[in-house]
């Protein structure tokens, strides 16, 4: 038996799924953040203007779960975390900037 999730899944355009990855208020802002450099929630609370913890914690971990950023635990004193672009992330690159100069 089908399901409508399967059925939905196998009619998908590869673009618009990727498209979904990085569809979101605050989504995009973080990619482009994450390609200059490493991010911090703290600094990402600053930079963002109108975010809030819980719109940036909801899109981080959809980030990871998509496996565009990935959460690195930095066992230092002050114990912190960092998010970095995955090789995935990395390939999207050239792509997010094609879009960034369309517009």
């Amino acid at each position: 038996m089908t399901t409508k999730k399967e059925i939905v899944d196998k009619e998908t355009c590869p673009a618009q799924a990727l498209l979904k990855m990085l569809s979101g208020k605050w989504k995009p802002e973080i990619f482009r953040l994450a390609v200059k450099a490493p991010l911090r929630f703290s600094s990402l609370l600053r930079t963002i203007e109108g975010s809030n913890k819980q719109a940036l914690a909801v899109a981080l971990r959809e980030l990871e779960e998509v496996n565009l950023l990935k959460k690195i635990v930095i066992r230092q004193k002050p114990l912190h975390i960092e998010y970095n672009l995955t090789t995935k992330g990395e390939a999207l690159i050239p792509i997010f900037l094609q879009l960034e100069n369309l517009a």
